[in-house]
């Protein structure tokens, strides 16, 4: 193997080595426990090697948004199994709220302040993608049309966040949330076949 091969791929190694022990640190203790120092600490380099591959915190806290958001795009994409569409998409429902539920601490970076909108934004965009196929291939399977798909995802998108949110209170709970979330989709997607009737002055969807 090329010199530079090799470096490139002992390079790719430490980093993922970096990044495992940060979400390992931010999945057990949370978000306040992240310090470059303890991760270097855990990931068994020291701090300036640390710094080589993250200028910072935040630089860190980004990736481990990056991150969140490639695990719940895979869990997205195993969506596609459930032959029915409909299915599919209560499905996808369920697994939102219940990576929620498994992951509060990386859930909670991934959609707090630390990392400015529009990197948050960009770190979603493979999850948004999924979504959106979905979604289009929900329409297409009902012939719906949607006047505008990139507000037919914030819909969904933002009822899950709020329903995923409910979940993280001892009061309602993961599995009641998953509930929850499945049956305002399925409120939302027959409204969508069924073409409720326009407020004056308001588009539909």
């Amino acid at each position: 193997m090329p010199i530079s091969a090799r470096r490139a791929r002992e390079r790719a190694s430490t980093r993922e080595k970096i990044v495992g022990a940060a979400l390992n640190v931010l999945e057990t203790e949370g978000a306040a426990a992240l310090t470059l120092r303890r991760i270097a600490t855990d990931a068994e380099y020291t701090t300036p090697v640390v710094y080589q591959y993250f200028a910072n915190k935040e630089a860190l806290v980004l990736e481990l948004v990056a991150h969140g958001h490639r695990l719940m795009a895979a869990v997205f994409q195993q969506a596609p199994d459930e032959p029915d569409i409909d299915r599919r998409m209560l499905r996808i429902a369920a697994d939102y709220v219940r990576f929620a539920g498994e992951h509060p601490h990386l859930y909670e970076v991934m959609n707090g302040t630390t990392v400015n909108a529009h990197e948050r934004r960009r770190a979603a965009e493979p999850v948004i993608e999924v979504l959106k196929a979905l979604i289009k291939n929900w329409s297409d399977a009902h012939d719906v049309v949607l006047a505008d798909a990139d507000e037919a995802c914030e819909i969904i998108w933002g009822t899950l966040y709020g329903i995923a949110s409910l979940g993280q209170l001892d009061t309602v709970g993961t599995e009641r949330a998953q509930r929850l979330a499945q049956r305002t989709l399925r409120a939302i997607l027959l409204g969508w076949r069924t073409g409720p009737p326009e407020a004056d002055g308001q588009e539909g969807i």
